[in-house]
């Protein structure tokens, strides 16, 4: 595998719903290890954008590959695609009647059929890493929301993946809560895990991102290391947000 190659490259990425273009001519490449924030104002289609990445959502032009695999070839696997692109949302979808230990265990056992002893070592593991180690028979419904969604994640990484989405996976906790699931996210980051995060959270951007995008309205008006992006942007429109935000 060439190291030198981007794990998410993304070319002219065209996204209509109807006559409304939501993302237009979206280009940038993510290397492994490295971790991409995409801010922006709300509605600026950057959820979107990472459920192109993982094919959630079709596209109508323009190209995306995750580690070699092209996501609109129309004989891709979406299997495949999405044991290599882990995705983690903003509401944490767990199933309600299983343990936390089920939920993290369950698609590598129905879903790529791995043998069962080694999944269950790997979750217990992984429930550890994210700081929930004692809560494996506990339910979704007994645990705070950042517990949740950091159950989520280990979740989404029990699948081994290459990359990680994060889509606002804040944006619904309150500050106690929002903290420890950006602690999570950051040991990853330091871990190697490339990652590419869709966030508000401007200081966190700022402590973790290799590359921040700053899009509106479906565009990557402004794109560099966050030094630039947050200490000395320069088009008036990324100055604009950054003075309602920061």
């Amino acid at each position: 595998m060439n190291h030198d190659l981007p794990l998410v490259s993304i070319r002219h990425l065209e996204k209509r719903y109807g006559a409304l273009t939501v993302l237009h001519d979206i280009s940038f490449d993510v290397r492994r290890g490295e971790v991409a924030c995409i801010i922006g104002p709300s509605g600026s289609g950057k959820s979107t954008l990472l459920r192109c990445i993982n094919a959630l959502a079709p596209f109508q032009a323009g190209s995306i590959k995750v580690a070699g695999i092209e996501v609109r070839d129309p004989a891709l696997d979406k299997r495949g695609l999405r044991r290599r692109v882990g995705m983690v949302f903003q509401q944490y979808n767990l199933f309600p009647h299983k343990t936390v230990l089920q939920n993290v265990m369950m698609a590598p056992i129905h879903v790529l059929g791995q043998n069962r002893h080694d999944v269950e070592e790997r979750a217990r593991r992984l429930i550890a890493k994210v700081r929930l180690q004692g809560k494996e028979d506990t339910f979704p419904g007994e645990l705070s929301g950042g517990q949740q969604q950091r159950v989520a994640i280990a979740r989404s990484l029990c699948m081994a993946p290459e990359v990680m989405l994060f889509d606002e996976v804040t944006a619904a906790l309150d500050p106690e809560t929002k903290k420890e699931v950006l602690v999570t996210i950051r040991e990853l980051a330091e871990d190697g895990m490339t990652c590419i995060l869709v966030t508000h959270e401007m200081g966190f951007a700022r402590e973790v991102a290799n590359q921040v995008y700053f899009t509106d309205k479906g565009v990557i008006v402004e794109h560099g290391p966050p030094k630039e992006i947050f200490n000395n942007p320069q088009q008036s429109r990324t100055r604009e947000f950054l003075d309602q935000v920061l």
